[in-house]
């Protein structure tokens, strides 16, 4: 008798399918002969098709066939109503993910995807990356920590020609017509040949870019399908690119990658996922955690010069790592994609400022949730409190102080089941809010029943003990 299948809604634009390309790899794994169905975006799915794990794909329009099915797991990763609706209705032994009931009203089933939710408008302190988040409720963590991404290719050093992607969903993701053109000037002087990239919406950038560079540049904007980008790849010493769904395509083929990770992106998050890419991120305090600039002009994006850039770029493809270690970018911070020692990404640090007060909240925060989570002891989140705490004493101070405010609170919430004020999470210290932020929407997901707060209690019970500690 056959096994139920595994249905996967993934509704969203291409890089968010191609971050879902390892839980496909690990749903194989934790569930063996069982089916993996996928419900995507055929123009995203169709080109993908000879890269993705081995799964099913079926567009919305065929969706019809789905309802004859029962399912093992149901993980909807889809943020439209239409994906919420059609978890709620077929059946399923577990389901993951917003889930919408008979009456309309939708639920996010599962604490990582819960907690996924949480950090919308609230991400400067998350380190989870989607690709981890998409998993954590069904995969166990020894599946993530087991597996051995290849390692990006590295071409015979004569091998000279570097591939820009000009593209981005937003127009603060991407650098200026401007830069690119200086960009492949810079390149040009260091013996390196550029090739420029991007989709349809990109040709006149490309074309423009040209033009301006008056060196010899090959243009292949808007001319390549993502089949031929992915052959063409394959000549390539480096792909620079902005967040975008052809860097996570780069990334997953085997093509090294320097990202520019400017404007409202997280690299945390959505950065390059497999091992050994790299990735330049701006230090400036409203870089990190924006959903949105609402300043007068794209600061963060000043200290992406094309010199810097094209240095960067020449001392990766040699492979000299102590230079990059040594390269001196005021303004911008050089990681390293990586594995941390629980199996999770990490982005080491290659050169730019010391740990500053957000990456050691950041690294408590994953500490925190993953313990209460269950993936972990608490002894995680204790030597990360111990370290923020010895090495951010006024910070650590602000925050034990403000902790029993917030008990007080939750204490009147359980005795009256009342609402938290709609401004609660935000109005709170910036240091708690990774937290606050996840019991408004856990209270809110459990219609702020008497055992929801109970349980927010039991977190903020584990928080104190934490912070009581050291």
């Amino acid at each position: 008798m056959s096994k139920r299948p595994i249905l996967v809604l993934q509704m969203q634009r291409m890089g968010d399918l191609i971050l879902s390309f390892p839980l496909f790899l690990w749903l194989e794994r934790t569930y063996p002969g069982h089916p993996i169905w996928v419900v995507a975006e055929e123009k995203f799915f169709r080109p993908l098709m000879p890269i993705s794990p081995r799964v099913t794909y079926f567009p919305w329009e065929g969706v019809q066939v789905l309802r004859q099915n029962k399912y093992e797991l149901i993980v909807n990763l889809s943020i439209r109503s239409q994906a919420a609706n059609l978890a709620g209705e077929l059946q399923s032994e577990a389901k993951l993910g917003p889930v919408a009931s008979k009456d309309g009203v939708t639920h996010i089933l599962g604490n990582w995807q819960l907690y996924r939710a949480s950090v919308v408008e609230n991400n400067r302190h998350n380190l989870f990356h989607w690709a981890d988040l998409n998993a954590l409720d069904c995969v166990p963590l020894s599946h993530l920590a087991s597996t051995r991404w290849p390692q990006p290719r590295t071409l015979h050093k004569e091998s000279n020609r570097i591939g820009i992607f000009l593209g981005a969903s937003e127009e603060a993701k991407r650098p200026s017509v401007r830069f690119w053109a200086d960009l492949c000037t810079e390149l040009l002087g260091k013996g390196l040949r550029p090739v420029l990239f991007g989709g349809p919406m990109e040709r006149g950038i490309g074309q423009e870019v040209a033009r301006m560079c008056k060196g010899p540049v090959l243009d292949m904007s808007g001319k390549l399908k993502l089949g031929e980008l992915i052959a063409v790849g394959q000549s390539l010493q480096l792909f620079i690119t902005p967040d975008t769904g052809p860097m996570h395509l780069a990334a997953w083929s085997g093509l090294k990658v320097l990202n520019l990770s400017m404007g409202n992106v997280n690299p945390w998050e959505t950065g390059p996922y497999q091992n050994d890419h790299f990735v330049l991120r701006s230090t400036m305090s409203c870089a990190l955690g924006c959903w949105s600039c609402t300043r007068d002009q794209l600061y963060c994006h000043t200290p992406f010069t094309p010199s810097r850039i094209a240095v960067a770029a020449k001392r990766i493809i040699v492979e000299d790592r102590a230079s990059l270690q040594k390269i001196n970018m005021p303004g911008l911070r050089m990681s390293l994609t990586a594995r941390n020692a629980d199996g999770l990404y990490h982005l080491n640090q290659l050169s730019g400022s010391r740990a500053q007060a957000g990456d050691l909240l950041g690294k408590f925060w994953q500490q925190y949730f993953g313990a209460v989570f269950g993936l972990w002891s608490t002894d995680g989140p204790n030597r990360a409190w111990a370290e923020f705490a010895a090495q951010k004493t006024e910070l650590a101070g602000k925050m034990s102080k403000h902790l029993p405010l917030l008990g007080k609170e939750f204490s009147r919430g359980l005795a009256r089941s009342a609402p938290l004020n709609d401004s609660f999470w935000n109005s709170c210290p910036l240091i708690l809010r990774q937290f606050t932020g996840f019991i408004q929407l856990f209270l809110q997901n459990n219609d702020y029943s008497r055992e929801s707060w109970i349980r927010v209690l039991s977190y903020y019970e584990q928080l104190a003990a934490i912070l009581s500690s050291s």
